[in-house]
C-alpha cells in the first residue's frame, strides 16, 4: 500500500491514535468535528509534527518510526501540503511562490514547470501578482500549484474550501476533482463538511476525539454507518432507541412506530437511523408496510431544499407537538403535497433503515 499510518500522539485533551492505509487510486477525506485532530494527522505526516509512537510509510520509504528512530525532515519527505489558509508567501510573486520548492532545477526546466503549474491551476496571466493582489479563489488555486511543484508522493489538503465563498467554492471543488482524476497518488482531504467529503473522495476516515470510528468505502459508511456517533458525524438526523420484536421487525420507541426492516434484526439492536432525504411521502392508503400518518411541527428553507421536521403522533396526544423526524424534500416535491390536509403519510422504506449497536 503507497501510504500506511500508524500514529499516536498525546495532545492536551486526548490522545490521537490513527491507523489506516491510503493508495493511489482512491483519494481519501478525513472527516470529523472541530478538535478532533483531523489537522494535527495532516502535520504529522507531512513533518511539522512528530508523533510520540508509531510508523508512517510512503511508497517503501519510511518516514517515521519511533521505534527505529527515523524522523524524516518536512523538506525530504515529497509530501504536497495545502493549507487552509494558503500559506503563500506574501512578499513573493505567484511565480516565486511556485518556484520555491523547484529552485534547485536549471532556469529553463524551472520556468518550463511554472508554465505548465499555471495552465493547469488555470492561473496564467497572474504569475508577476502578489498574494495580495489576488482573490481567495486564485490564492487557493496557486497554493495547489506550489504544492504540486514538487510532484509530490502524497497530497495533503488542509480544509482547501472553508475559506471561499460559495461561487468560488464550487470553481476550486472542480479543479480538485480534476487534480485527483490526474494526480493518482495517494491524497488525504481534511474537512468537517459532510457533503464535501462525499462528492471528492471515494473512501473516507471519520476521527472523534483523535480515534478513528470509521474507515472505509464513503458508501458503505454512509449507508451503514458502524456507530450512532458515526451516523451523526455523517449527517443522519433521525435516530431513535430500538427494540427486537421479530427477525426483521423492530420498535422504534423514540418514534412511537413499529418497522419492518429488510435485513435480520440482531439478538440487542440498541438504536434504529434513517436519512432525511430517504423518508419518503406517499398518498394515503390503507395500512401499509412502514407507512404512518404524520403532522408537521415546523419547516426549515433552504434554495432548493425544504426541511420537514415531523410529528407521527396526532397534536393532543401525550407529546404531540414534539419532532419524531426530520425529512428533506426538493421544492418541487414539497409543491406537490404542501396544500394537502393533515395528516400526511410518511414511508420509512425497509431498505433504508439500519441498526447500530449501543
Amino acid at each position: 500500500m503507497p501510504l500506511e499510518v500508524q500514529i499516536e500522539k498525546k495532545l492536551p485533551n486526548f490522545t490521537l491514535a490513527a491507523g489506516f492505509q491510503a493508495d493511489d487510486a482512491r483519494p481519501l477525506s478525513i472527516l470529523g468535528p472541530s478538535g478532533a485532530g483531523k489537522s494535527m494527522l495532516l502535520r504529522c505526516l507531512a513533518g511539522l509534527e512528530h508523533p510520540d509512537r508509531g510508523r508512517i510509510v510512503l511508497n517503501d520509504r519510511v518516514l517515521f518510526d519511533s521505534k527505529r528512530g527515523v524522523r524524516v525532515p518536512t523538506r525530504m519527505r515529497r509530501v504536497g501540503l495545502i493549507f487552509q489558509h494558503y500559506a503563500l508567501f506574501p512578499q513573493c510573486s505567484v511565480a516565486e511562490n511556485l518556484a520555491f520548492g523547484i529552485r534547485n532545477l536549471p532556469v529553463a526546466e524551472r520556468e518550463k514547470t511554472i508554465r505548465t503549474l499555471a495552465e493547469r491551476a488555470h492561473i496564467e496571466g497572474l504569475e508577476h501578482r502578489f498574494p495580495r493582489e489576488l482573490s481567495g479563489g486564485e490564492q487557493q488555486r496557486v497554493a495547489l500549484a506550489r504544492a504540486l511543484a514538487i510532484e509530490p508522493e502524497a497530497l495533503l489538503l488542509d480544509e482547501p474550501l472553508s475559506s471561499l465563498d460559495t461561487h468560488l467554492r464550487s470553481q476550486i471543488e472542480a479543479l480538485l476533482l480534476e487534480t485527483f482524476r490526474e494526480y493518482r497518488r495517494p491524497t488525504l482531504l481534511v474537512t468537517h463538511d459532510i457533503e464535501e467529503a462525499y462528492r471528492l473522495c471515494d473512501r473516507l476516515l471519520v476521527l472523534s476525539r483523535g480515534q478513528v470510528a470509521a474507515f472505509g468505502d464513503k458508501e458503505e459508511i454512509f449507508r451503514r454507518p458502524p456507530t450512532v456517533e458515526v451516523a451523526r458525524l455523517t449527517g443522519c438526523k433521525n435516530i431513535s432507541r430500538a427494540a427486537r420484536i421479530a427477525d426483521h421487525a423492530i420498535e422504534a420507541t423514540d418514534w412511537h412506530c413499529r418497522l419492518r426492516l429488510t435485513d435480520p434484526v440482531p439478538a440487542a439492536p440498541a438504536y434504529v437511523g434513517i436519512r432525511a432525504h430517504h423518508i419518503d411521502f406517499v398518498e394515503s392508503s390503507p395500512p401499509a408496510e412502514n407507512v404512518f400518518p404524520c403532522w408537521l411541527v415546523r419547516s426549515s428553507e433552504t434554495p432548493f431544499r425544504i426541511t420537514l421536521f415531523l410529528t407521527l403522533r396526532e397534536p393532543g396526544q401525550a407529546g404531540g407537538a414534539e419532532t419524531d423526524l426530520q425529512a428533506e424534500v426538493f421544492k418541487e416535491k414539497w409543491e406537490g403535497f404542501r396544500k394537502r390536509a393533515l395528516p400526511w403519510h410518511v414511508r420509512l422504506g425497509p431498505s433504508a433503515l439500519f441498526l447500530m449497536p449501543g
